[in-house]
């Protein structure tokens, strides 16, 4: 099998799907814009061949990339980034070299376009908060805001991440978008009151899950990212069959095979007419791909499983062949901000926790300022024991 991953140095952990994939006998082929000598040294032993590129924004020079490694090797089987930025261009690079394993471009606009997902949750029976697509019609939109109500949460309807995302709190703040010509179009959707629950996995040929895993973001990311606050979230011992009910029905509803995913739903913090009752689950939006970050390294450590070698089992044997019953444990991701003074050092987190004290550092490259700029990855053996580690670890 000819596997070309693109980007396999970004985010570093990604270089755990390649070694995977070599394991289980594959000829893994790398395409990125990182000097070869700069790679990971288990990257370099993973890969057959890595072709580096100047500018992976330019397609031409990727077609290039591709194309040699074609001639070369003979017919790709799979190409894949697992990187929501690079989503439609791996698509255009499978059409166009008859790769059809993985999403083409006809797929992407259910799974690209935040106000198309809306269907397919309603499709899966889960409600979803009102929106409107900003247009021409400025009317319409202040009508829409005056209908549900301020605050009102704006975002790009083809958008990565938080990136773009804004809260309008007034009509002037909507005017003051809708002049700003920001080259996107967006989407408005009335603000609920949750958390993000998000549900995490990995599903075969056949749609069946092969692996599942549950992360919660009590704070919103863009909250934390703009306000450089409180910066946390955590995988959680068990999945809620709940959750993991409302995660099977829009896997139906999508039909998707053989992909991680990465499904946001909201736990409603307060009640909201035409949605639910506190504690009900309402439809964010999905990301066919794995969740971000290091939160594949978190489901592992909270699941005693490895998720890496789950995926590359899904992608040559199409089943699960390494065993995941191990102890189970809340993972928590902690990121501290160089703005902030902490009252414990890093040596005083080590000290206390130890082993349980699974990473740290300080956040990488384009990572740095996202989720704080020093990161600390925690396990817990329950609720009070995470609580405590998050006020430690967070103390000012």
């Amino acid at each position: 099998m000819n596997f070309i991953f693109i980007s396999p140095q970004f985010p570093d952990c990604y270089r755990h799907f390649c070694q995977r994939l070599k394991g289980n006998g594959v000829n893994v082929l790398g395409i990125g814009d990182c000097p070869y000598s700069e790679l990971h040294p288990e990257l370099k032993e993973a890969l057959s061949e890595y072709y580096k590129v100047e500018n992976m924004e330019d397609y031409d020079q990727m077609l290039r990339a591709v194309a040699y490694f074609t001639f070369k090797y003979g017919k790709i089987d799979y190409l894949e980034s697992n990187n929501e930025y690079w989503l439609e261009q791996d698509a255009r690079l499978r059409q166009d070299f008859h790769i059809t394993s993985g999403l083409q471009p006809e797929d992407l606009h259910a799974i690209k376009h935040k106000s198309a997902m809306k269907a397919y949750y309603k499709k899966a029976g889960i409600p979803t908060a009102r929106y409107h697509l900003l247009d021409e019609d400025r009317q319409a939109a202040v009508d829409f805001a005056h209908t549900v109500g301020y605050p009102i949460m704006a975002k790009p309807d083809n958008g990565v991440g938080a990136a773009g995302n804004v809260t309008l709190r007034s009509d002037e703040d909507l005017y003051r978008l809708m002049d700003s010509h920001l080259g996107s179009q967006y989407i408005l959707e009335e603000f609920v009151s949750g958390v993000v629950s998000a549900f995490d996995g990995i599903v075969n040929s056949k749609g069946e899950i092969l692996f599942y895993a549950n992360h919660v973001t009590p704070i919103s990311i863009m909250d934390m990212v703009h306000s450089q606050g409180i910066t946390y979230y955590y995988v959680v011992d068990q999945v809620p069959e709940d959750l993991k009910r409302a995660g099977e029905a829009v896997l139906k509803a999508f039909g998707l095979k053989k992909r991680s995913f990465h499904l946001e739903f909201f736990r409603l913090t307060e009640a909201k007419e035409g949605l639910g009752d506190v504690g009900d689950i309402v439809g964010l939006e999905v990301n066919m791909r794995p969740a971000g970050g290091y939160t594949p390294d978190m489901i592992n450590y909270a699941s005693s499983a490895d998720y890496y070698q789950l995926w590359a089992d899904m992608i040559c044997y199409d089943e699960a062949r390494h065993s995941y019953d191990g102890r189970h444990y809340f993972c928590t991701y902690l990121g501290r901000w160089d703005s902030v003074s902490y009252k414990h050092s890093h040596d005083d987190i080590c000290s206390r926790y130890g082993w349980r004290v699974k990473d740290s550092g300080r956040l990488p490259g384009i990572l740095d300022g996202t989720m704080g700029n020093t990161f600390f990855i925690v396990t817990a053996d329950d609720v009070p024991m995470r609580d405590e580690m998050i006020r430690y670890i967070l103390e000012e």
